[in-house]
């Protein structure tokens, strides 16, 4: 019986094509943005929690407080981290390596053209600071060595792309910075990121008499020893700079942070945009509900003298809801399988144009399983919702009135 109602539904529909795609599209748009912003978001976290476990978790991160958003500049502000702290830091047992860099936007020229980008500062000698060196290292050319002071290290971007000085960058070239000759030396391994991909490095004293920062660093990474954890690093970092600064638990004037509660920062702030996005997302689906219950009820109407001859030849009122229930739920799964099928797509299409245009491997789609079939049987279900006050309707008429209907 189950089958004859499929077979009826779907003649119904076909039959009525122009008010079937009308009512199935608030479903199409609702399932395609749901699908396409959850499997980019789900992307996203994938590829980032790739990048810190590819730069390591035994790490510990201090910065000046304030410094929430956008990339971590030097900045001019009261709030500080110094070489003194760096000093206190190196002393604390579960260190195993520390170092600080410099960041501060500034104006570069090469062929003839002027852009504003970040300019980055690190030791003379990265690879005197174990692993953490990994950070910063180098595809093509070299990393700096003790004595470098015009020396300058490129992020990946700006050695494949044009975009930026009308010709890709190279190892040998020269750039001006704030006024002062760089030779390009080396070209940083891709991170994904667009601020570090389009980064210029210069060795640390080069910046600080270029950009007047003092003994001032923008953020300290702190690498832990194997016989100690991030965490308890972490704190013990906190309690020593707070004895030292004469300040009160909740007073700090600096933050320290783990990786995996940077990570889990990330993943608090992308979930609630992702919330967000989805909840607006999920207006087209109580729209595309409504539109559902209005095709039913005029589906009602026209067909009152078709229910009537199925009620006097023996359908019951449970077969006219069945019905009419399946009708609706087939409307929602139609537009759910379409959505679902424009969304994977459009999910891929902005993977492949951030590749391609932005050139960041963090914009990938994800599309797990209980994606597609949540997807799936979530239109379904809002069909079949939107569908139970008409199907009700049918199944409670009256066959004698139902025949009279004209």
């Amino acid at each position: 019986m189950i089958a004859d109602f499929f077979r009826l539904v779907v003649s119904t529909l076909i039959h009525r094509k122009l008010r079937s795609v009308l009512t199935v599209l608030g479903i199409v748009i609702g399932i395609t943005a749901v699908v396409a912003l959850i499997s980019l978001g789900k992307g996203l976290q994938f590829a980032i929690n790739e990048q810190f476990n590819s730069v390591g978790t035994n790490r510990v991160i201090v910065r000046p407080a304030g410094n929430n958003f956008g990339p971590p500049t030097t900045g001019t502000g009261s709030s500080k981290i110094t070489e003194h702290d760096i000093d206190i830091i190196k002393k604390i047992d579960g260190v195993s390596f520390t170092f600080g860099f410099l960041l501060d936007p500034g104006k570069i020229e090469s062929n003839s053209k002027t852009k504003f980008g970040y300019i980055q500062g690190i030791p003379d000698d990265p690879s005197k600071y174990g692993s953490i060196s990994s950070i910063f290292e180098v595809v093509k050319g070299r990393s700096f060595k003790p004595g470098d002071r015009s020396k300058a290290i490129i992020g990946n971007d700006l050695a494949n792309k044009d975009a930026f000085f009308g010709k890709p960058l190279n190892v040998g070239d020269k750039i001006t910075i704030e006024g002062k000759t760089f030779d390009i030396i080396g070209i940083r391994k891709k991170t994904g990121n667009p601020v570090w991909d389009q980064i210029f490095i210069i060795p640390i004293t080069t910046h600080r008499a270029m950009f007047n920062s003092g003994d001032k660093f923008a953020i300290v990474n702190v690498e832990v020893s194997s016989s100690s954890t991030p965490d308890i690093v972490a704190d013990k970092i906190k309690k020593e700079l707070r004895k030292d600064r004469h300040l009160k638990e909740g007073e700090e004037d600096f933050a320290v942070e783990t990786s995996a509660e940077l990570l889990a920062s990330f993943n608090t702030v992308l979930g609630v945009v992702q919330a967000v996005l989805i909840g607006i997302a999920t207006i087209s689906l109580v729209v595309g509900g409504v539109g559902i219950m209005n095709t039913m009820y005029t589906s009602v109407l026209e067909r009152t003298k078709d229910i009537g001859i199925l009620k006097s030849i023996g359908a019951k009122d449970s077969d006219i809801l069945i019905l009419f229930l399946i009708e609706s739920g087939t409307i929602g799964l139609i537009g759910g399988i379409i959505g679902t099928a424009i969304g994977i797509g459009l999910g891929k299409l902005v993977e492949f144009v951030a590749l391609q245009i932005w050139g960041t491997p963090l914009i990938k789609a994800e599309f797990p399983p209980y994606l597609i079939i949540g997807a799936l049987m979530f239109s379904f279900i809002v069909g079949s919702i939107a569908g139970i006050l008409p199907a009700r309707q049918a199944s409670k008429m009256n066959p004698v009135d139902a025949l009279r209907y004209e």
